[in-house]
């Protein structure tokens, strides 16, 4: 995938951290379409132009690039396999990219289900709290094909300044 200003990015989890890593994509001139349990928590993001979704499938439908940070796998789990998971709708060429932390065995279980699909997902778990997210300076351990992570770099390269890849998919979570 060639990333362009006209890609469709969604974003599930808009909490402390996520609301800013979202906001530094938006002020780079992505419009996002974005989605969290409690909607108000998205609503600087959306007064500031971003596009509410009502689950994480229908970010799925509408979005090519799809970032989640959530809470804890169980979420997780729910955000990508839950019927209103955004795997029930993925299609060929969707890139997903975890940002929260959790197992290196979901991050694999997530990749090959977005092979199947020929999509390709990326474990990207961060380091840097809230002050890093505001200012772009997370560290970003990285997993997956390195193709996926090359073509995201732009978009992970305007939230952290110490991304660095680990390898195959899992790795990211296994070096946090």
């Amino acid at each position: 995938m060639v990333l362009s200003k006209e890609t469709k990015i969604g974003w599930i989890g808009t909490g402390v951290m996520g609301a800013s890593m979202c906001r530094r994509i938006m002020d780079e001139g992505y419009s996002l379409h974005v989605y969290n349990r409690t909607n108000s928590k998205a609503q600087s993001l959306l007064n500031a132009g971003a596009v509410w979704c009502d689950s994480p499938r229908v970010i799925a439908q509408k979005c090519d690039v799809i970032f989640t940070i959530v809470g804890y796998p169980d979420d997780v789990e729910e955000v990508y396999f839950g019927n209103e998971g955004v795997l029930q709708a993925c299609r060929e060429g969707m890139v997903f990219i975890d940002m929260t932390t959790t197992k290196p065995s979901l991050a694999i279980r997530i990749h090959k289900a977005a092979i199947a699909h020929n999509a390709t997902s990326i474990d990207a778990p961060v380091s840097g709290g809230d002050i890093g997210a505001q200012n772009g300076k997370l560290s970003i351990m990285v997993g997956g094909a390195e193709t996926s992570v090359t073509a995201m770099l732009p978009l992970l390269n305007i939230m952290g300044d110490n991304i660095i890849y680990e390898g195959k998919a899992g790795s990211g979570q296994h070096t946090k």
